[in-house]
């Protein structure tokens, strides 16, 4: 998904670096990985690549790791902009702010967490496979008009669904260990994250309601809610990419 990001960063000069979670695409699988194992392996990169200061964008399930790299590694991120962002899961009592298939997914995982499982294990085969274009307007009849309307552009559709398509393509071991990650206690508390966030979100955000996000926000310290009225969830990254960059380097 990155790769939307490439024009803008040219034009104002920015250097992206898109790193795989690991067990993600052909990233290699750390079997029993925390949301904590996440800033030393940051570190390790920005070492690697010999880079003293950096700052985050972070959209959708992408949030929980620039919470923990922000509050891990404040002498380095200097700055997170959380775009769309997945919220904590343990503790919400009204799930009503996700999406349904989301809290069916996690009403099957309280119920029998073997099943839930079993379940990855299943859809790999059918997640994983390259799907015809024709079966594209059929998956955009199930979203809401201002995303779908987005992702009719050939590239956007490509960079959305082809990086969920690829995150399976080693095993569904990977996405499994990340699925838990997002719903166990992420292991620190958002309070103490002291580096300063842009908290970007849409109106018409069905994947986590805008009073999710604006309940982040308030237990943020050090952060600026940018509310947008009529973006989705898709078309919020995607539209205002530009926006985004240039509001988090300044």
């Amino acid at each position: 998904m990155a790769e939307l990001t490439d024009e803008p960063a040219r034009s104002l000069g920015l250097r992206i670096i898109s790193p795989d979670r690991p067990g993600i695409r052909d990233s290699h699988f750390q079997p029993n990985r925390t949301l904590l194992d996440w800033p030393p392996l940051l570190d390790e990169i920005a070492v690697h690549l010999q880079i003293d200061l950096f700052r985050i964008l972070a959209v959708s399930g992408g949030a929980p790791y620039a919470y923990v790299s922000a509050w891990a590694m404040p002498e380095r991120v200097e700055a997170v902009a959380i775009v769309s962002g997945a919220v904590p899961i343990d503790g919400l009592e009204d799930r009503r702010g996700l999406l349904p298939i989301h809290r069916r997914m996690l009403a099957v995982r309280d119920a029998s967490p073997g099943l839930a499982r079993l379940l990855f294990q299943i859809a790999r085969p059918f997640v994983s496979m390259k799907l015809p274009r024709r079966i594209r307007p059929l998956l955009l009849k199930v979203l809401q008009p201002v995303d779908a309307n987005v992702l009719r552009d050939s590239r956007a559709f490509e960079a959305c669904f082809e990086s969920a398509r690829q995150a399976w393509r080693s095993s569904a071991r990977g996405v499994m260990t990340d699925a838990e990650i997002y719903v166990n206690p992420w292991g620190f508390p958002l309070e103490d994250v002291s580096v300063p966030v842009r908290l970007w979100h849409g109106t018409k955000d069905r994947t986590f309601a805008v009073r999710l996000a604006e309940k982040i926000a308030a237990r943020l310290p050090n952060c600026e809610f940018r509310l947008v009225e009529g973006a989705g969830h898709y078309s919020l990254p995607i539209r205002h990419v530009t926006e985004i960059l240039a509001d988090l380097t300044r």
